[in-house]
């Protein structure tokens, strides 16, 4: 069996990324999963984890190659299961298949598999070797490993931002900082999470509809409204408009009256702990954690966003800078107290940039 280089490794697992990526917002409470089976030094089989329920990754690409899996090495961004849930062990399909080597991006953090994947694997013959552009796998399943490790979904709070940093006019106008590229890549956004949350100031002033509109149609995520007193108008447009997708009235109000109305309309009212009169926003998350949301997008006034700084609550940001100056006073995406020093500012990690038409995307990670 010929040595492989580094670069024939980082290839194969580059695409087996790629195909995993096509999952992302669709296997929930599963992790996006590729796979990559090369015999001969040509790619026989393919695959990706498509939904929660259905064959993984390694599944459809064994089917693809057929007899050419035998001996052929197979490039996987996570570790094969070795349990059985609602398929069965893939690293059994992989020894009746007769692979000849794996690779795998990261070890499973899920407490079922851990490691046990691949001693099965080893067990049966099959070398296999983990770590393969383990950073960029980790990255692709982070709101899996958030939520298996801790309890808690990941946060990305998302910003519409002029180069002067103003979210809207003094006046509160915010139409439209950026162009339609930008916007249309939000829905994206909005499809690859499993909830989208806001707060009660951003439902009065622009009254969303919290929905994903691509071309092609796209998944509703979760829709969570931080209400604390429920405030939020009976004919809001979230309620007006048709979705897949549940209502969450997170709130610390339990007025009969007020509750029976939104149960009314088909909102679901999670009644959270109260921290100064409002929402206790640590314990909104691990509610949703609990339910098996693993991701959250944030797109609110800076008053939501302001807090969940403050309390360190958010992991991730994207701030879409449109090329467009308001002056003056404006809006900050982060309202509130924040640090005294320069020295104390939080810095972000993993900065990537990219351009839609006019605006330019910065997103980064804060922890």
């Amino acid at each position: 069996m010929i040595e492989p280089t580094i670069a024939y490794l980082e290839k194969m697992m580059g695409r087996a990324l790629a195909l995993a990526r096509k999952g992302i917002g669709k296997t929930t409470p599963n992790p996006p999963v590729g796979c990559v089976i090369v015999n001969g030094g040509e790619i026989v089989g393919t695959g990706w984890h498509r939904k929660a329920g259905t064959p993984h990754a390694e599944v459809h690409a064994l089917r693809e190659a057929g007899d050419r899996a035998r001996g052929a090495d197979l490039f996987v961004t996570l570790e094969p299961c070795s349990h059985f849930g609602k398929t069965p062990p893939c690293a059994d399909a992989l020894i009746a298949a007769g692979v000849g080597r794996v690779y795998a991006g990261m070890i499973d953090p899920n407490p079922l598999v851990a490691g046990r994947g691949i001693e099965k694997l080893r067990a049966a013959g099959i070398p296999t070797f983990p770590g393969v552009l383990e950073q960029e796998c980790r990255r692709l399943i982070g709101p899996f490993l958030r939520q298996t490790t801790t309890g808690l979904p990941l946060v990305t709070v998302k910003s519409a931002l002029t180069l002067d940093g103003k979210t809207a006019t003094a006046s509160g106008d915010s139409k439209w900082i950026t162009g339609e590229a930008a916007r249309r890549h939000v829905h994206r956004l909005r499809a690859e999470h499993d909830a989208l949350m806001t707060g009660v100031g951003t439902v009065l002033a622009d009254d969303p509809q919290l929905t994903c509109r691509l071309p092609r149609g796209g998944r509703d995520p979760l829709r969570v409204i931080v209400d604390g007193r429920l405030r939020t108008p009976p004919d809001a447009q979230l309620f007006r408009t048709e979705s897949t997708a549940q209502t969450v009235m997170a709130t610390v109000q339990q007025e009969q009256e007020r509750m029976t109305a939104y149960l009314s309309l088909g909102a679901e009212l999670l009644i959270c702990r109260e921290a100064a009169g409002r929402v206790d926003l640590a314990d909104l998350l691990a509610r949703l954690g609990k339910r098996g949301v693993h991701s959250v997008l944030v797109e609110s006034g800076g008053e939501l966003a302001g807090a969940l700084l403050r309390q360190g609550l958010i992991d991730r940001l994207i701030l879409f800078y449109g090329a467009k100056l308001v002056g003056g006073e404006g809006r900050s995406p982060f309202a509130g107290s924040g640090v005294d020093k320069m020295s104390q500012a939080i810095r972000l990690q993993e900065i990537e940039v990219r351009r839609f038409g006019e605006d330019i995307m910065l997103s980064g990670y804060l922890r």
